[in-house]
């Protein structure tokens, strides 16, 4: 770690790699000529596998509500009854943009720290047809839980065939596999300043032929965020309206680090990253807060322990150079949560649980000294299924007995 830059250990955005950092200090270009449209080419290109489809994806300069709110008025009208399935503040989030707009929406809410069950989604469809949309999460970072989106989806197409799927990784999407096309969804949107290791300012949506044919009769107003407009240019090499050039350089050079490093390696990094702060905060006596089963991918919660108070604990972790998230909404003050997305390393995750084990016993907290860093490394080498070479030793000596 660089002691002079703060460890940031939030769930976006993300800490940007030194490539990524440099593109996004090059000269503008222009935005109608040939180098802006390989670009543009390179970065829709080497995106579709990470949804998971054949078909097209337009790139909008806003964040990542902006792509949310892209999704839900190109393919809705007013009065179109509409599922919002939440399980924390971004659940919530879309099913208010539908709401604004004049979708007659019904929530389905689920506790905070718990995944949308699919079987309590299939009676709910089934109790009420005639769905035109049902709207979800795929990884919740208020509650660090990540929803089961296939087996929701199957359970929506089983039910309510017609109905358009729609699905927000923002937080998820790059990170860890996605199925748009085989798991039956309509819309998918993605962030910039998550996954993909850039500053904020884009979205990626990507829409399924169903989605797309939606668009020619859906009737909520829409201009700026017109998908089809953006397919239209994209068509061209170019986007409808000037686009953050300086975050599309970012997204092609982070995109670039991902080719080489390899989708499924990703994934297992992130895998690894998150079994190893899971198993270092256990270890300092954090209670991890949300469903076992469900447990997010790119980002982990901790109850904030009885007696203490959060925004002491955060202000001494972050005078030691790591900066956590604090818990939102219903959660404030009563979580803390810890980002291992992007271009996280396994370094950088054991350097925050070494930080949070010594604030833990500056604060008087019953800690083993090492034991937190001691955990995380282990669950690490076990996901990788590396063995320490002591324990390799001592299994090989107790054979031979």
């Amino acid at each position: 770690m660089n002691r002079f830059e703060p460890n940031l250990r939030i769930p976006g955005p993300t800490a940007l790699p030194p490539t990524v950092r440099e593109a996004g200090a090059r000269q503008m270009i222009n935005h109608r000529g040939p180098e802006f449209a390989a670009m543009l080419g390179r970065i829709l290109g080497r995106m579709k596998p990470y949804f998971g489809t054949t078909s097209d994806v337009a790139m909008l300069s806003c964040a990542g509500s902006g792509g949310l709110e892209a999704a839900v008025v190109n393919t809705l009208s007013p009065g179109d009854r509409v599922l919002g399935v939440s399980i924390g503040s971004f659940g919530d989030r879309i099913a208010k943009i539908a709401q604004v707009y004049g979708a007659d929406v019904t929530k389905l809410s689920i506790e905070w720290g718990q995944a949308a069950d699919p079987s309590e989604l299939r009676a709910h469809l089934e109790a009420n047809p005639g769905y035109r949309a049902v709207l979800l999460t795929h990884n919740e970072t208020s509650t660090a839980v990540m929803n089961p989106i296939a087996e929701l989806a199957a359970a929506i197409r089983s039910v309510q065939p017609e109905a358009l799927i729609i699905v927000d990784s923002v937080s998820g999407l790059g990170a860890v596999p996605f199925q748009m096309d085989a798991w039956g969804v309509d819309v998918v949107v993605t962030g910039s300043q998550k996954a993909w290791m850039a500053a904020p300012g884009l979205a990626m949506v990507a829409a399924s032929e169903r989605a797309w044919a939606a668009m020619e009769t859906a009737t909520m107003p829409r201009f700026y965020l017109d998908l089809r407009k953006h397919r239209d240019a994209h068509a061209l090499g170019q986007t409808p309206w000037t686009p953050a050039i300086a975050v599309v350089f970012q997204v092609d050079a982070g995109l670039e680090l991902m080719e080489r490093e390899g989708a499924e390696a990703i994934f297992a990094r992130h895998e690894t990253c998150a079994a190893a702060t899971r198993a270092g905060l256990t270890a300092l006596g954090f209670e991890l807060f949300g469903d076992p089963a469900h447990y997010s991918r790119t980002v982990t919660a901790a109850r904030v322990p009885a007696g203490f108070d959060w925004k002491a604990i955060n202000a001494a972790v972050k005078g030691e150079g790591v900066v956590l998230a604090g818990g939102q909404g219903p959660l404030a003050g009563q979580i803390f949560r810890l980002g291992h997305l992007g271009s996280v390393t396994l370094g950088e995750i054991l350097d925050a649980i070494g930080v949070l084990e010594q604030v833990s016993i500056r604060f008087e907290r019953q800690v083993e000294p090492g034991a937190g860093i001691a955990a995380a490394q282990s669950a690490a080498l076990d996901r990788m299924g590396i063995r320490p070479a002591a324990a390799a030793t001592a299994a090989t000596a107790g054979a031979g007995a």
